[in-house]
């Protein structure tokens, strides 16, 4: 599905379902981004009877009705009762195929269009479920301002050209990449593809991908090689669930209480940089994954051990000041 049709049905949804109202179809085009251009009557009709299809196809229940006997026109709304699911029972493996689905919904773009259209929807005087966009609502994970821009890439068949940061130096160089997909490996988003200036496949983690991403070339230029498993390229040997991982942080004393619950009190009385805190040991056993959580107290917070686990909490850091200082000069969304 095209990311602009896709963007354009996830905004018909929340409209539909943040209001007991029954919207025309003519408030409808008003309110909805992606409606609004248009060209002729005909063609917003043709299109709205095609979103329409899908999202009965999708098994989203419209409900067509009226609000009083004075409307002239039908409307259209989804009701909560009929959209939610019930609970659901899903093995491991179930549960973790859901989760990957989902994320790839999680990008800025459609963050910005979810709260638009409820902006509009409220803005036009619709009676709007405060509650209800929580039902569809992305995650602030997955971010990166680059995975748009390089599924896109990678759904055209185009050459992309980005600044990189590697994670043993803090300067960024540009590289040139063919790409052949992007993949979800332990909470982190990569870039997978062909390498122009190491001539090499290469995977580039999206977090250390600094500024605009840049798709150049034609459509089609690129072709995934047969048989290419990106998600090994990404792991490695390391698919395999590793055994726990032993680490070492500083805790500033009476900071950080959900952490303190899963760990043990190695050294009290600690203090680092002046502030009093305790050392404490904790079992991990996905330390990378562990390290946005980490990162998530900030200085309240130090890793001592592992060096690896330290060195990604720092970078996670480090992006957190680009970004801040992106916002200051101007660069932000």
């Amino acid at each position: 599905m095209a990311t602009v049709r896709a963007e354009r049905l996830v905004n018909l949804v929340l409209c539909l379902l943040s209001t007991r109202q029954y919207l025309t179809a003519e408030r409808i085009r008003a309110i909805v981004p992606g409606y609004s251009g248009a060209p002729t009557d005909e063609a917003f009709f043709r299109t709205f009877e095609r979103d329409k299809a899908e999202l009965r196809d999708l098994g989203i229940p419209l409900e067509t009705g009226r609000n009083s006997a004075f409307d002239s026109a039908d409307g259209y709304r989804i009701a909560r009762r009929d959209y939610e699911l019930g609970d659901l029972d899903l093995e491991p493996d179930e549960a973790a195929a859901v989760g990957l689905a989902v994320r790839l919904w999680d990008s800025p773009e459609f963050t910005s269009a979810a709260r638009g259209a409820l902006l509009k929807l409220r803005a036009a005087g619709v009676d709007v479920d405060e509650n209800s966009s929580a039902a569809v609502e992305p995650k602030v994970r997955t971010s990166e301002p680059a995975f748009a821009p390089l599924l896109g890439a990678v759904q055209s068949g185009r050459v992309v050209e980005f600044d990189y940061r590697r994670p043993s130096s803090p300067e960024a160089h540009r590289r040139t990449v063919e790409p052949w997909g992007v993949v979800s490996w332990r909470g982190r988003w990569y870039l997978v593809g062909h390498d122009r200036d190491r001539q090499a496949p290469r995977c580039f983690r999206l977090s250390r991908i600094l500024g605009q991403t840049k798709v150049v070339g034609p459509a089609g230029q690129v072709q995934r090689p047969p048989d290419t498993d990106l998600l090994r390229l990404v792991a490695g040997d390391q698919r395999e669930p590793p055994s726990s991982t032993l680490a070492r942080v500083w805790v500033a004393a009476g900071r950080a209480q959900g952490l303190r619950r899963r760990a043990t009190v190695v050294d009290p009385q600690v203090e680092l940089g002046g502030d009093p805190g305790d050392v404490l040991e904790l079992d991990l056993r996905y330390p990378e994954s562990a390290a946005s959580w980490l990162a998530g107290h900030g200085p309240d917070v130090v890793v001592l051990e592992p060096d690896t686990l330290r060195k990604t909490v720092h970078e996670i850091h480090l992006d957190v000041v680009d970004r801040d200082s992106a916002v200051d000069r101007g660069e932000g969304r």
